[in-house]
């Protein structure tokens, strides 16, 4: 990968378990409204920060880079 990885084991999957319940709370519960769709946004970017194990912003705030 190109990039090092900064969210360790424990939060990649926090990320996960919450990405989910958000973009399903966006979709659902929300039905599709703005807020629901901004919800559903935000759920899609904290999934995906924890499939790839790497956070932007927590890079920009000045998190190191995993060992190993």
């Amino acid at each position: 990968m190109w990039y090092r990885k900064n969210v360790g084991r424990w939060e990649r999957a926090a990320r996960l378990i919450g990405g989910g319940l958000m973009l399903i709370c966006g979709v659902v519960a929300l039905h599709a409204s703005p807020l629901g769709l901004l919800l559903s946004g935000a759920g899609v970017v904290t999934l995906v920060t924890g499939v790839f194990g790497y956070c932007p912003a927590c890079a920009i705030g000045g998190r190191e880079p995993l060992k190993g």
